[in-house]
């Protein structure tokens, strides 16, 4: 069983390096801010309350600004902006 546990804290974080922040944070930069500017983030009103929404929100808005990512895109921006903003 230790040896389980042991595998399994090896593994878990090799999948949160899975993500490239500074990536997210780039592509960030290029495609969202010129529709908004981070208070859409921190207002108090904000609308994400999940991790889920926030992905269904970074690919909504991925295909209203025809940004044409990868898989791996659309997680690095939503890892982005969860570590800089949402911390879910």
């Amino acid at each position: 069983m230790k040896l389980i546990l042991k595998l399994f804290l090896v593994v878990l974080p090799g999948s949160a390096l899975a993500t490239d922040i500074e990536n997210g944070n780039d592509l960030h930069f290029e495609y969202c801010t010129g529709c908004h500017d981070s208070g859409v983030y921190t207002r108090a009103d904000r609308k994400m309350g999940d991790l889920a929404q926030l992905g269904k929100q970074v690919r909504f808005c991925q295909n209203a600004v025809d940004a044409t990512w990868f898989d791996d895109e659309v997680d690095d921006v939503i890892e982005y902006l969860n570590a800089t903003y949402y911390h879910f």
